[in-house]
């Protein structure tokens, strides 16, 4: 089983694609989600956040508040490297046992990991590669404002984050997602063919 990221700008049409894929038969792993399990309370994560950020942070049950985390690490690079370093690797973790789950169940060509920071959190040293999905800048900022970003916030969002020319330039394979939702769709089937004819078990 080929094991592939999928990634992309923010608003750029990478849950869109994820979509898809599940639409088409691919299982679609999610990191943000793992992200979110690892820092519950009596998981591994949880006593370390906790311990480096205060109890600041918690809500009034005791979980870990992610709003409260990310207004701490967002404007803090040394800070947000600090939380990354406990949370990455556990996720890594989680991806691998889970791939190796999907694999040990059941003939599927590949399977995929949807996350904003695959190449940061250098996830694809793990992948046999990653689909980046890519749409213009200014169609990013008018998306966001359309979900009730300001222009100034989504532009700061989208500075934050690397380089779509850089992830183009790691992607295996690229999907445009400036176009129509049909046109999108083309895309991914395309690639979904192109996998299933490659599978070893056709």
């Amino acid at each position: 089983m080929l094991r592939y990221g999928l990634t992309g700008g923010i608003a750029s049409g990478k849950s869109t694609v994820a979509a898809i894929l599940r639409e088409l038969g691919f299982p679609v792993l999610e990191a943000d989600r793992m992200a979110h399990q690892v820092i519950e309370p009596g998981q591994p994560a949880y006593d370390e956040v906790r311990s480096i950020f205060g109890d600041s942070i918690l809500s009034a049950d005791r979980r870990i508040d992610r709003s409260r985390l990310a207004a701490i690490v967002f404007d803090d690079r040394e800070k947000l490297n600090q939380l990354n370093a406990i949370i990455h690797p556990r996720v890594e973790q989680e991806m691998v046992r889970r791939f190796a789950e999907l694999e040990s169940g059941g003939t599927r060509p590949a399977a995929f990991i949807e996350a904003a920071l695959i190449f940061e959190a250098e996830l694809h040293k793990k992948l046999d590669g990653v689909v980046v999905v890519w749409c213009l800048p200014e169609q990013q900022i008018t998306r966001l404002i359309e979900r009730g970003v300001s222009e100034a916030e989504a532009r700061r969002r989208i500075a934050a984050q690397m380089p779509v020319t850089e992830k183009l330039a790691l992607a295996a394979e690229k999907i445009d997602g400036s176009g129509s939702f049909e046109e999108t769709r083309r895309q991914v089937e395309a690639f979904a063919t192109k996998l299933l004819q490659s599978s070893p078990d056709r």
